[in-house]
């Protein structure tokens, strides 16, 4: 099956959790990939449509979850601050984009399966009707 949005839309989603944080996802993922293309956490945030509040609180968590920081910022000054993937960073991202290899290799004939049993039209409309009636 080719890789358009059908595919990836019902692909299985990693996450791994550390207590009640999500310490690694895709967004997260997502987000560490154009942090390191783009250098800071702002024009990150803005090439993913999100805003810097959100990318800031992404970062906090990921660095605060692992043993070393993901993320290390610069502060500001006559051309501004910056944002750079750690070693560490770099790492997890490289480990993270494999296990979701992995599990997509794994579940494949599964996730083709369970294809089969979806609406290829997407949901259907939410009920207006009083179920209590």
């Amino acid at each position: 099956m080719s890789k358009g949005k059908h595919s990836h839309s019902n692909a299985p989603r990693l996450r791994i959790l550390l207590a009640e944080a999500i310490a690694m996802g895709p967004g997260k993922a997502e987000l560490l990939r154009a942090i390191r293309e783009h250098g800071s956490i702002s024009a990150a945030a803005r090439a993913m449509g999100m805003s810097y509040r959100r990318a800031w609180l992404l970062v906090d968590t990921m660095n605060r979850s692992f043993i070393e920081p993901l993320v290390g910022t610069a502060t500001g000054g006559s051309r501004g601050g910056g944002a750079r993937l750690t070693p560490l960073g770099m790492d997890v991202l490289r480990r993270y984009a494999a296990m979701e290899q992995k599990a997509q290799a794994v579940l494949q004939e599964d996730m083709d399966d369970f294809r089969r049993l979806l609406r290829p039209d997407g949901p259907l409309p939410a009920s207006t009707e009083d179920p209590s009636a």
